[in-house]
């Protein structure tokens, strides 16, 4: 804003001999002196007295005017009219408080305290089941944890809240897994996570797609990770298809599962596990759509074949009995 100020400045004389001004000039000059000094006493800028060229003059804010022609050409008082000037107007702006970006900062900020403070009672429930010696919450903790939530370690829920946490492994949540997945669950209590589990169950009741989510992590869920297991027990895996189909149960299951115990399987791939629940969802209970030339893993082939020889010799008992009813008829 400096520049602007070039417009109120009075032209220099030739000479310093005339150096007068018409009266018409000094009245406007002194029009101007006194507006721009009623500005600055506003605003509380006038500078102190000091003695230049050994004259005692007053640095006001119209210096400049009061001493055209002097030695100094009036420069320095030229720069403190313009600080004077500029802080007249930023005296006129509103309070940065009514800005829309202190407001934009103002909302910020509360949403962050209020994240810090979603996170820093996450922490606080965590560290009431986490294992005195490790960050983790290890069996007991679970144990204490499902006990408050009045869940059984073995029923559905628990699995789907491993499933929101995105366990590593059972039997323990790391502080990251437990308050990374409440945070996400939206909840930061005890009984915050009651009331959200059973919305989460019934979720899954009617979306197939959360539901093929929950089932292949559950493999995952039950491997053992510090022995770099890859392929689940046969006995572990009965017991998770038990648990994972505690709802959308298909007609086959039982036959399966007791098939897997008749015929002593060591092991579940994860490839078996995954397209079991493909081949529940499209073969019907009586296995007539079962089409053994397409690719399904070789343990679906004795399983069919099984059944179909378990319906066969139950077809022959029929026939034996009729026939034996006949006779004695």
């Amino acid at each position: 804003m400096g520049n602007c100020f070039s417009c109120f400045k009075v032209p220099l004389s030739p000479t310093s001999t005339d150096q007068s001004m018409s009266l018409e000039h000094k009245d406007e000059t002194m029009e101007l002196r006194n507006l721009f000094l009623s500005s600055c006493q506003q605003t509380g800028t006038l500078a102190p007295e000091t003695h230049v060229n050994g004259n005692r003059k007053s640095i006001s804010t119209l210096s400049t005017f009061n001493n055209v022609g002097s030695d100094n050409r009036g420069s320095v008082h030229s720069i403190q009219s313009n600080l004077c000037l500029s802080r007249g107007f930023y005296a006129r702006l509103p309070p940065l408080g009514k800005s829309g970006t202190s407001s934009s900062f103002s909302v910020t900020s509360d949403s962050k305290q209020q994240r810090e403070t979603s996170e820093s009672k996450l922490n606080a429930l965590f560290d009431q089941y986490k294992d005195p010696y490790e960050d983790v919450i290890l069996a007991d903790g679970i144990e204490r944890l499902c006990n408050d939530l009045q869940l059984s370690p073995d029923e559905f829920k628990v699995l789907v809240l491993a499933w929101k946490l995105n366990a590593e492994q059972m039997c323990q949540f790391t502080r990251q897994e437990f308050v990374i997945g409440l945070k996400a669950m939206k909840v930061d209590s005890i009984p915050a996570i009651q009331t959200r589990l059973p919305e989460i169950v019934q979720e899954l009741t009617i979306n197939s797609n959360l539901f093929k989510d929950l089932y292949r992590f559950t493999f995952r869920f039950g491997l053992d990770v510090n022995s770099g297991q890859r392929i689940l027990p046969a006995d572990v895996a009965i017991v998770l298809w038990k648990l994972v189909f505690t709802i959308r149960e298909p007609p086959l299951l039982s036959r399966w599962l007791k098939f897997l115990e008749c015929h002593h399987v060591r092991g579940i791939p994860r490839d078996t596990w995954n397209m079991f629940l493909n081949f529940a969802e499209s073969i019907g209970d009586d296995l007539g759509a079962y089409d053994d030339t397409e690719a399904w893993p070789s343990l679906f082939d004795d399983f069919v074949e099984y059944e179909n020889d378990q319906m066969n010799q139950n077809i022959s008992k029929d026939d034996i009995r009729k026939d034996v009813s006949i006779e004695k008829a």
